[in-house]
């Protein structure tokens, strides 16, 4: 398990899914917000590629979020669009309802620059989210990521075009942040 302050991330386990079906997935405003493309409802015990892992997918790592003291789920997270050859990624989590506003996005988003950069070797990580996501803005700018652009009206979100905002954190000034040479 990759520990940060609060939460650890995990390998996902099978009792996890029907948690993060009901809370996250089932979820079609919360859905819609989060996926690139339309809700769609999806079987029970299907294989929903959004929650069963492929440990074959080399270009996307999921974990299950868990809170430290406890053990309890609290959300997803994901380094997706992995390329290892320009050595990028992308950063993506969703954390239940009731976990919400209590500090852990932060401490994911951090944790997973630690495994993107640390354990993985990747120079550039990324993030794309809803101009209007305050908490994911807030928890990438904390962590040092830095606003690069504004995809206008390219996200179909229930009924409306919305902005998207990009933002980027290269391995060399997360070093700096967190007090390493190199």
């Amino acid at each position: 398990m990759l520990r940060g302050n609060k939460i650890g991330l995990r390998a996902r386990h099978e009792d996890d899914i029907p948690v993060l079906r009901t809370e996250l997935y089932d979820d079609v405003v919360n859905s819609s917000r989060a996926e690139a493309g339309p809700w769609r409802p999806v079987a029970p015990g299907s294989d929903d590629p959004r929650l069963v892992v492929n440990d074959t997918d080399e270009r996307s790592v999921r974990f299950s979020v868990v809170e430290l003291e406890g053990g309890t789920l609290i959300g997803t997270a994901t380094l997706w669009g992995i390329d290892n050859h320009n050595r990028i990624a992308h950063i993506g989590l969703g954390l239940l309802p009731s976990s919400r506003g209590k500090g852990y996005g932060t401490d994911v988003v951090a944790t997973l620059c630690h495994y993107g950069f640390v354990v993985r070797g990747l120079h550039r990580l990324q993030i794309e989210t809803l101009a209007d996501n305050t908490a994911m803005l807030r928890s990438a700018e904390h962590n040092g990521f830095v606003r690069e652009g504004v995809l206008r009206s390219s996200a179909w979100v229930m009924g409306e075009f919305m902005d998207e905002v990009l933002l980027g954190l290269l391995v060399r000034d997360w070093k700096k942040r967190i007090g390493v040479d190199g």
